[in-house]
């Protein structure tokens, strides 16, 4: 959490997940960084990404990212997946949502199936390499970088996921 004022650097008070800087007001919740990511199945083949930055570098993803200040969660999963493959793509249903460990913090995920029919996905960004993936092929549950990946994927393995095509 916070040890010094982002504001004016000096010391900061922190109770909880709650800090204040008595010196010039700033106040901050240690709340949970939301984030958005995709579930793209072309041709009964699932794309995942390989993470090329740290944390969890090389292991496996589901495209996405988090949300810039203001954006609609439908506005963040198009410009992050157009950032990170290339791809132009429909958001569908909502699949899901868990909370992560992400490095220093906790992120709120927000998963969608989303529709990319056209184009070829290329890594870009933040992205080491992308695959697409049929439900045999899937990499072992500890090649991933969040657990809830694989339990999303799992129901997808399973057929409990309507997919947006």
């Amino acid at each position: 959490m916070w040890r010094y004022c982002p504001r004016c650097g000096r010391p900061i008070a922190v109770e909880g997940r709650h800090a204040v800087c008595s010196d010039c007001g700033f106040e901050e919740w240690g709340n949970a960084a939301p984030a958005v990511e995709a579930l793209i199945v072309r041709d009964g083949r699932v794309l995942l990404t390989r993470r090329g930055i740290e944390p969890r570098r090389g292991l496996w993803d589901l495209p996405g990212g988090f949300l810039e200040e203001d954006e609609e969660p439908h506005a963040a999963l198009r410009r992050e997946l157009r950032e990170e493959t290339g791809l132009e793509i429909e958001p569908g249903e909502f699949l899901g949502t868990a909370i992560e460990r992400y490095d220093r913090y906790s992120v709120l995920i927000l998963s969608f199936a989303a529709a990319a029919p056209d184009g070829e996905a290329v890594p870009a960004d933040d992205v080491a390499e992308l695959a697409w993936f049929a439900p045999e092929e899937l990499p072992p549950p500890e090649a991933f970088a969040f657990r809830w990946h694989t339990e999303l994927l799992a129901r997808w393995v399973g057929g409990s996921l309507r997919q947006a095509s």
